[in-house]
Protein backbone atom coordinates (compact mmCIF):
# COMPACT_ATOMS: atom_id res chain seq x y z
CA UNK A 1 0.00 0.00 0.00
CA UNK A 2 1.85 3.20 -1.53
CA UNK A 3 1.98 6.46 1.53
CA UNK A 4 0.57 8.54 -0.63
CA UNK A 5 -2.60 6.44 -0.54
CA UNK A 6 -2.96 6.10 3.36
CA UNK A 7 -1.80 9.74 3.49
CA UNK A 8 -4.85 10.79 1.75
CA UNK A 9 -6.89 8.55 3.57
CA UNK A 10 -5.80 9.76 6.74
CA UNK A 11 -6.29 13.61 5.69
CA UNK A 12 -10.05 12.91 4.90
CA UNK A 13 -10.59 11.39 8.72
CA UNK A 14 -8.56 14.73 10.18
CA UNK A 15 -10.89 16.76 8.49
CA UNK A 16 -14.19 14.52 9.19
CA UNK A 17 -13.18 14.89 12.84
CA UNK A 18 -12.48 18.58 12.34
CA UNK A 19 -16.25 19.10 10.98
CA UNK A 20 -18.08 16.85 13.20
CA UNK A 21 -16.53 18.69 16.61
CA UNK A 22 -17.56 21.89 14.90
CA UNK A 23 -20.86 20.70 13.86
CA UNK A 24 -21.87 20.12 17.13
CA UNK A 25 -20.26 22.01 19.47
CA UNK A 26 -19.91 25.93 20.25
CA UNK A 27 -22.45 28.21 22.48
CA UNK A 28 -25.35 26.82 20.57
CA UNK A 29 -25.02 23.43 21.93
CA UNK A 30 -23.55 24.13 25.14
CA UNK A 31 -20.80 22.29 25.29
CA UNK A 32 -16.94 22.18 23.71
CA UNK A 33 -15.05 19.15 22.54
CA UNK A 34 -11.69 18.46 24.42
CA UNK A 35 -9.07 17.52 22.29
CA UNK A 36 -6.84 14.74 23.45
CA UNK A 37 -3.68 14.39 21.02
CA UNK A 38 -1.72 11.56 21.48
CA UNK A 39 1.47 9.80 19.95
CA UNK A 40 2.58 6.28 21.22
CA UNK A 41 5.98 4.64 20.42
CA UNK A 42 6.23 1.25 19.74
CA UNK A 43 8.20 -1.66 20.27
CA UNK A 44 8.59 -5.33 19.96
CA UNK A 45 5.58 -6.28 22.00
CA UNK A 46 3.58 -2.91 21.58
CA UNK A 47 1.09 -0.94 19.37
CA UNK A 48 2.46 2.46 18.40
CA UNK A 49 0.50 5.20 16.55
CA UNK A 50 -0.90 8.81 16.68
CA UNK A 51 -4.28 10.22 17.38
CA UNK A 52 -6.61 12.99 18.76
CA UNK A 53 -9.45 12.07 21.02
CA UNK A 54 -11.91 14.26 21.28
CA UNK A 55 -14.65 13.93 23.74
CA UNK A 56 -17.34 16.67 25.09
CA UNK A 57 -18.99 16.10 28.36
CA UNK A 58 -22.26 17.32 30.06
CA UNK A 59 -23.13 19.62 27.23
CA UNK A 60 -26.56 21.22 27.05
CA UNK A 61 -27.17 18.69 24.62
CA UNK A 62 -24.66 16.05 24.79
CA UNK A 63 -24.73 14.87 28.07
CA UNK A 64 -21.54 13.13 26.24
CA UNK A 65 -19.94 12.95 22.70
CA UNK A 66 -16.68 11.49 21.71
CA UNK A 67 -14.84 11.93 17.95
CA UNK A 68 -12.24 9.92 18.32
CA UNK A 69 -9.35 10.07 15.47
CA UNK A 70 -6.76 6.96 15.34
CA UNK A 71 -3.88 5.70 13.20
CA UNK A 72 -2.16 2.94 14.54
CA UNK A 73 0.52 -0.29 13.11
CA UNK A 74 1.04 -3.73 15.35
CA UNK A 75 2.97 -6.39 14.37
CA UNK A 76 0.38 -9.02 14.77
CA UNK A 77 -3.27 -8.84 14.16
CA UNK A 78 -5.71 -9.15 16.86
CA UNK A 79 -8.56 -11.94 16.57
CA UNK A 80 -10.95 -9.55 16.66
CA UNK A 81 -9.46 -8.84 13.07
CA UNK A 82 -8.86 -11.99 11.85
CA UNK A 83 -12.00 -14.21 12.90
CA UNK A 84 -13.23 -13.49 9.56
CA UNK A 85 -9.86 -13.50 7.42
CA UNK A 86 -7.76 -16.27 9.42
CA UNK A 87 -5.11 -16.09 6.42
CA UNK A 88 -4.05 -12.94 7.95
CA UNK A 89 -3.21 -14.09 11.23
CA UNK A 90 0.48 -13.20 12.48
CA UNK A 91 0.55 -10.15 9.73
CA UNK A 92 2.14 -6.27 10.88
CA UNK A 93 -0.82 -3.98 10.22
CA UNK A 94 -2.06 -0.82 9.70
CA UNK A 95 -5.38 0.67 10.79
CA UNK A 96 -6.73 4.39 10.84
CA UNK A 97 -10.37 5.52 11.02
CA UNK A 98 -12.51 7.34 12.94
CA UNK A 99 -15.34 6.26 15.51
CA UNK A 100 -18.49 8.68 16.84
CA UNK A 101 -20.69 7.92 20.10
CA UNK A 102 -22.80 10.65 20.67
CA UNK A 103 -25.00 10.17 23.37
CA UNK A 104 -27.94 13.38 23.75
CA UNK A 105 -29.28 14.91 27.35
CA UNK A 106 -32.65 14.59 25.56
CA UNK A 107 -34.65 11.45 25.63
CA UNK A 108 -36.54 12.14 22.28
CA UNK A 109 -32.86 12.71 20.69
CA UNK A 110 -31.50 9.27 19.57
CA UNK A 111 -27.78 8.24 20.42
CA UNK A 112 -25.91 7.81 17.71
CA UNK A 113 -23.06 5.74 16.41
CA UNK A 114 -20.54 5.72 12.99
CA UNK A 115 -17.53 4.23 12.12
CA UNK A 116 -15.06 4.75 9.03
CA UNK A 117 -12.10 2.80 8.79
CA UNK A 118 -8.92 1.45 6.67
CA UNK A 119 -6.88 -1.20 7.32
CA UNK A 120 -3.96 -2.46 5.21
CA UNK A 121 -1.74 -5.57 6.21
CA UNK A 122 0.49 -5.99 3.73
CA UNK A 123 -0.37 -5.97 0.14
CA UNK A 124 -3.76 -6.77 1.23
CA UNK A 125 -6.01 -3.63 2.11
CA UNK A 126 -9.84 -3.17 2.92
CA UNK A 127 -12.47 0.00 4.27
CA UNK A 128 -14.97 -0.91 6.70
CA UNK A 129 -17.66 0.96 8.49
CA UNK A 130 -21.41 2.45 8.53
CA UNK A 131 -23.88 3.89 11.06
CA UNK A 132 -26.86 3.38 13.14
CA UNK A 133 -29.30 4.94 15.11
CA UNK A 134 -30.50 3.98 18.74
CA UNK A 135 -33.56 5.86 20.05
CA UNK A 136 -35.33 5.62 23.27
CA UNK A 137 -38.60 7.56 22.37
CA UNK A 138 -39.12 6.25 19.00
CA UNK A 139 -40.11 8.67 15.81
CA UNK A 140 -40.99 6.98 12.40
CA UNK A 141 -40.20 10.30 10.99
CA UNK A 142 -36.47 10.05 11.80
CA UNK A 143 -35.97 5.96 11.20
CA UNK A 144 -36.88 7.12 7.33
CA UNK A 145 -34.88 10.31 6.96
CA UNK A 146 -31.62 7.61 8.70
CA UNK A 147 -32.35 5.10 6.08
CA UNK A 148 -33.07 7.89 3.40
CA UNK A 149 -29.58 8.83 4.10
CA UNK A 150 -28.43 5.41 4.41
CA UNK A 151 -29.43 4.73 0.95
CA UNK A 152 -28.29 7.76 -0.14
CA UNK A 153 -25.18 7.14 0.81
CA UNK A 154 -24.79 3.33 -1.02
CA UNK A 155 -26.75 4.34 -4.39
CA UNK A 156 -23.36 5.89 -6.58
CA UNK A 157 -21.74 2.54 -5.60
CA UNK A 158 -23.80 -0.37 -6.17
CA UNK A 159 -27.82 -0.64 -6.61
CA UNK A 160 -27.89 -3.23 -4.34
CA UNK A 161 -25.17 -1.98 -1.50
CA UNK A 162 -27.66 0.02 0.69
CA UNK A 163 -30.07 -3.58 0.67
CA UNK A 164 -26.91 -5.44 1.51
CA UNK A 165 -25.48 -3.13 4.55
CA UNK A 166 -28.83 -2.52 6.09
CA UNK A 167 -29.23 -6.30 6.73
CA UNK A 168 -25.60 -6.78 7.47
CA UNK A 169 -26.32 -3.86 10.36
CA UNK A 170 -29.31 -5.45 11.27
CA UNK A 171 -27.57 -8.60 11.77
CA UNK A 172 -24.74 -7.24 13.65
CA UNK A 173 -26.31 -5.04 15.95
CA UNK A 174 -28.32 -7.27 17.28
CA UNK A 175 -28.55 -8.36 21.56
CA UNK A 176 -28.69 -12.00 20.79
CA UNK A 177 -28.78 -12.68 24.79
CA UNK A 178 -32.01 -9.96 24.92
CA UNK A 179 -33.31 -11.10 21.36
CA UNK A 180 -33.77 -7.46 20.60
CA UNK A 181 -31.72 -5.25 18.37
CA UNK A 182 -29.74 -2.15 19.91
CA UNK A 183 -31.43 0.36 18.13
CA UNK A 184 -33.53 1.10 14.42
CA UNK A 185 -29.92 -0.02 11.99
CA UNK A 186 -28.51 1.86 9.29
CA UNK A 187 -25.69 0.62 7.44
CA UNK A 188 -22.51 -1.74 8.35
CA UNK A 189 -19.59 -2.98 5.93
CA UNK A 190 -16.44 -4.90 6.62
CA UNK A 191 -13.28 -5.99 4.39
CA UNK A 192 -14.42 -3.89 1.18
CA UNK A 193 -12.12 -3.82 -1.20
CA UNK A 194 -11.26 -5.06 -5.06
CA UNK A 195 -12.10 -8.96 -4.27
CA UNK A 196 -15.24 -8.54 -2.02
CA UNK A 197 -17.78 -10.46 -4.16
CA UNK A 198 -20.44 -8.47 -5.52
CA UNK A 199 -19.22 -4.71 -4.28
CA UNK A 200 -15.53 -5.10 -5.12
CA UNK A 201 -14.67 -1.83 -6.03
CA UNK A 202 -11.53 -0.56 -6.72
CA UNK A 203 -9.10 1.48 -3.69
CA UNK A 204 -10.42 4.90 -5.18
CA UNK A 205 -13.94 3.93 -4.95
CA UNK A 206 -14.05 2.46 -1.64
CA UNK A 207 -12.26 5.56 -0.63
CA UNK A 208 -15.03 7.61 -2.22
CA UNK A 209 -17.82 5.33 -0.47
CA UNK A 210 -15.80 5.65 3.03
CA UNK A 211 -16.28 10.11 2.42
CA UNK A 212 -20.12 9.01 1.20
CA UNK A 213 -20.82 7.38 4.21
CA UNK A 214 -18.41 9.76 6.97
CA UNK A 215 -20.35 12.84 5.40
CA UNK A 216 -23.75 11.40 4.97
CA UNK A 217 -23.53 10.30 8.71
CA UNK A 218 -22.66 14.23 9.40
CA UNK A 219 -26.25 15.96 7.90
CA UNK A 220 -27.85 12.93 8.71
CA UNK A 221 -27.75 13.21 12.25
CA UNK A 222 -27.66 17.03 12.75
CA UNK A 223 -30.87 16.90 10.93
CA UNK A 224 -32.35 14.71 13.68
CA UNK A 225 -30.77 16.37 16.80
CA UNK A 226 -32.19 19.49 15.17
CA UNK A 227 -35.85 18.68 15.30
CA UNK A 228 -35.46 16.47 18.84
CA UNK A 229 -33.30 18.59 21.24
CA UNK A 230 -35.61 20.92 22.60
CA UNK A 231 -38.52 18.43 22.65
CA UNK A 232 -40.17 18.15 26.38
CA UNK A 233 -39.53 15.28 28.38
CA UNK A 234 -39.97 14.20 32.30
CA UNK A 235 -38.35 12.05 34.78
CA UNK A 236 -40.58 9.39 33.39
CA UNK A 237 -38.99 9.64 29.66
CA UNK A 238 -35.23 10.35 31.25
CA UNK A 239 -35.36 6.85 33.63
CA UNK A 240 -36.97 5.05 30.47
CA UNK A 241 -33.64 6.80 28.77
CA UNK A 242 -31.33 5.39 31.34
CA UNK A 243 -32.69 1.80 31.48
CA UNK A 244 -32.39 1.39 27.50
CA UNK A 245 -28.54 2.57 27.80
CA UNK A 246 -27.84 -0.20 29.34
CA UNK A 247 -28.64 -1.96 26.52
CA UNK A 248 -25.88 -0.01 24.68
CA UNK A 249 -23.58 -0.52 27.28
CA UNK A 250 -24.24 -4.61 26.95
CA UNK A 251 -23.92 -4.71 23.09
CA UNK A 252 -20.67 -2.61 23.16
CA UNK A 253 -18.64 -4.68 26.20
CA UNK A 254 -20.09 -7.96 25.18
CA UNK A 255 -20.21 -8.11 21.28
CA UNK A 256 -18.85 -5.12 19.67
CA UNK A 257 -15.85 -6.10 17.48
CA UNK A 258 -14.54 -2.27 17.45
CA UNK A 259 -14.18 -2.36 21.62
CA UNK A 260 -12.61 -5.93 21.50
CA UNK A 261 -10.19 -5.02 18.63
CA UNK A 262 -8.90 -2.02 20.49
CA UNK A 263 -8.49 -3.63 24.02
CA UNK A 264 -7.05 -7.12 22.32
CA UNK A 265 -4.20 -4.78 20.61
CA UNK A 266 -3.26 -2.52 23.60
CA UNK A 267 -5.08 0.77 22.78
CA UNK A 268 -6.10 3.31 24.95
CA UNK A 269 -8.39 2.43 27.09
CA UNK A 270 -10.41 5.37 28.11
CA UNK A 271 -10.86 6.38 24.15
CA UNK A 272 -11.75 2.77 23.90
CA UNK A 273 -14.59 3.29 26.51
CA UNK A 274 -15.18 6.48 25.48
CA UNK A 275 -18.61 5.03 23.75
CA UNK A 276 -20.09 4.29 26.86
CA UNK A 277 -23.13 6.51 28.09
CA UNK A 278 -22.12 8.83 31.21
CA UNK A 279 -24.90 7.64 33.63
CA UNK A 280 -26.99 4.39 32.67
CA UNK A 281 -29.20 2.01 34.75
CA UNK A 282 -30.22 -1.81 34.91
CA UNK A 283 -33.33 -3.07 36.08
CA UNK A 284 -35.16 -6.46 36.84
CA UNK A 285 -37.87 -5.24 34.88
CA UNK A 286 -38.97 -2.21 32.13
CA UNK A 287 -39.94 0.95 34.11
CA UNK A 288 -42.75 1.90 31.93
CA UNK A 289 -44.55 -0.89 30.02
CA UNK A 290 -46.19 1.98 27.73
CA UNK A 291 -42.97 3.14 26.53
CA UNK A 292 -42.03 -0.22 25.94
CA UNK A 293 -44.88 -0.43 23.82
CA UNK A 294 -43.88 2.07 21.63
CA UNK A 295 -40.10 1.14 21.32
CA UNK A 296 -39.59 -2.43 21.12
CA UNK A 297 -41.69 -2.94 18.42
CA UNK A 298 -38.86 -1.28 16.10
CA UNK A 299 -36.37 -3.52 17.71
CA UNK A 300 -38.21 -7.03 17.62
CA UNK A 301 -41.13 -7.45 15.04
CA UNK A 302 -39.74 -4.52 13.02
CA UNK A 303 -36.14 -5.72 12.25
CA UNK A 304 -35.06 -5.91 9.42
CA UNK A 305 -37.93 -4.24 7.50
CA UNK A 306 -36.99 -2.62 4.36
CA UNK A 307 -38.20 1.39 5.68
CA UNK A 308 -37.48 2.16 1.86
CA UNK A 309 -39.40 -0.33 0.22
CA UNK A 310 -42.15 1.32 -2.08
Amino acid sequence: MSEARSQAVYDYLQQLQTNLCATFSGADFGGEFLRDVWQREGSDQALSGRGITAVQEQGTVFERAGVALSDVRGNKLPPAATARNPQLAGREYRAMGVSVVMHPRNPNAPTSHMNVRFFNAGDVWWFGGGFDLTPYLAFEEDVLAWHQAAQAACAPFHADLYGHARSVCDEYFYLKHRQEARGIGGIFYDDLNEETPQFGMSWERCFAFMQAVGNGFQSAYQAIIERRRNLPYGERERAYQLYRRGRYVEFNLVLDRGTHFGLQSGGRTDAILMSMPPVANWAYRSPDADLDARLLPYLTTLRGKDWLAT
